[in-house]
């Protein structure tokens, strides 16, 4: 079994999915210019082994506008997403710069999984 799970830091507060639209758009002014982090933790449980692994990745915002904002919340994409957002849809385009993974930011981060999978001697290829 894999499993993983995804959550956004910022000024030390865990910020998780929001709650509606109007919550949506708070976090976002929140993070507007800001860097914050996005924690992915993965794990692989195969009979009685379990392993995990954690992806931490820096993320930047450049200033959105209240038109970014009401824009985006219309969208519907922000209401299901830590933080948020989802950087692999109409939210990356808030991202001037990431450091970490890419693929962790998205909610899987595949080098880590890789590395678990190996643990397990599961062939990737």
């Amino acid at each position: 079994m894999l499993a993983a799970d995804t959550t956004v830091v910022f000024d030390d507060q865990i910020i998780g999915k929001p709650q509606n639209g109007q919550d949506a758009a708070r976090l976002l002014r929140a993070l507007s210019g800001r860097q914050h982090q996005v924690l992915t933790a993965v794990a692989v449980a195969l009979r009685d082994q379990v392993e995990t692994q954690i992806s931490v990745s820096s993320v930047w915002f450049h200033e959105l506008t209240d038109a970014d904002i009401r824009g985006y919340v219309a969208t519907g994409e922000p209401l299901d997403k830590a933080g948020a957002y989802a950087i692999q849809g109409r939210g990356g385009a808030f991202v001037t710069r990431i450091t970490g993974s890419y693929s962790g930011i998205m909610g899987l981060p595949l080098a880590e999984t890789v590395e678990l999978l190996k643990r397990f001697d599961i062939p990737l290829w």
